[in-house]
């Protein structure tokens, strides 16, 4: 029987591993936070461990980090990582700086299934879902290379988020966790293009924050746009949103991706403001679309995205506009995976 991987633990996992073996919950409180509150990864290090305590580990667990294969840093401050999983497949995040703090992006898939029709994620396809190992491993390196602390992540990188849900809960309970990293569930942030079963499901865990990937607000385009509105037209999906909202309370991401000729018409807007009648706490946040080589399709210039901008506002909705971030780099989900895969 092989060692179990510590990251892939949480708190409850580790609890009962340890009384099999005759340790206390207490040990798993210390071990905690050499891992998660002081980021010490060498158990040689963690001084108010035991002797007995360490050797068990040592032989029992694998404290490995991933190898770190590509890095980026944009003019604007984003930095795109890429991480060299333990089967030698790839997996990207990004740390964006904020005047609110420090972001995350951290992806749930290599590579994904659903095929939107602008995104690089889906160039590759999927490969496999990562594990809670990879998915943590991904903030608490990201912390090591940023010299700071995450203060938000947000599950919105390569695959599909609830494609992968039971690991993607865990991780984010475990990121949660008082003995994990404590980052609030106000600082958490779940996207999914719209896969309905898993948004009502998604509405009894702890109230994390849910993004809702849109970027056509009429089923004719969203359909070209994300085939997974074939099967998930927008009615479910807002009938689902709604389901969401009254539990939680909590405000909805709506996220639309601006591309030029595409999404940005007039009648985009009366569309948008169709769908947010009756979503009560719901904003859009327009995003300035990255092109990726692969595609045709073309960003829009700050000029039009201000005047999108200015029509939703207009038409009384609750938007925000993004800042364009890492156009220098190959900030876009799944682009610098894709180049790396191209040049090995």
């Amino acid at each position: 029987m092989g060692q179990v991987a510590i990251f892939d633990c949480s708190k409850e996992d580790l609890i009962a591993l340890l009384a099999n073996a005759g340790f206390g919950s207490y040990k798993v409180k210390q071990l905690f936070s050499w891992l998660y509150k002081k980021q010490e990864f060498s158990l040689a290090a963690m001084s108010d461990l035991s002797k007995a305590f360490k050797d068990y580990l040592q032989a029992n667990f694998d404290f490995s980090l991933m190898p770190l294969v590509g890095k980026q840093v944009s003019a604007d401050g984003t930095i795109k990582l890429l991480f060299s999983c333990f089967d030698g497949e790839f997996v990207e995040t990004v740390i964006m700086h904020h005047n609110y703090g420090t972001s995350l992006c951290v992806s749930s898939q290599i590579g994904c299934a659903l095929a939107c029709r602008f995104c690089a994620s889906g160039l590759l396809k999927k490969v496999r879902d990562l594990s809670t190992e990879e998915m943590v491993l991904q903030v608490l390196q990201a912390q090591l290379i940023a010299g700071q602390r995450i203060d938000n992540v947000v599950v919105m990188g390569s695959g599909e988020p609830f494609d992968n849900y039971t690991t993607v809960i865990k991780f984010l309970n475990l990121i949660n966790d008082d003995w994990g990293l404590a980052i609030g569930v106000r600082h958490l942030t779940v996207s999914t293009c719209g896969i309905v079963p898993k948004i009502l499901q998604f509405a009894q865990e702890r109230p994390y924050n849910l993004a809702l990937s849109l970027h056509a607000a009429n089923d004719e385009l969203r359909d070209y746009l994300m085939p997974i509105n074939r099967i998930y037209p927008l009615a479910e999906v807002k009938a689902a949103l709604r389901e969401y909202s009254l539990q939680k309370k909590r405000r909805l991401s709506l996220e639309y991706i601006l591309i030029k000729g595409v999404n940005d018409q007039p009648e985009a807007v009366a569309d948008i403001k169709e769908f947010m009648r009756d979503l009560k706490n719901a904003y859009i946040n327009l995003i300035p679309y990255n092109e990726v080589p692969e595609f045709d399709f073309k960003a829009v210039s700050d000029i039009a995205a201000l005047k999108f901008y200015d029509s939703l506002k207009k038409a009384g909705l609750a938007v925000t506009l993004r800042n364009r971030r890492g156009d220098d780099i190959d900030a876009a989900c799944g682009q610098l995976r894709n180049r790396w895969a191209k040049e090995k």
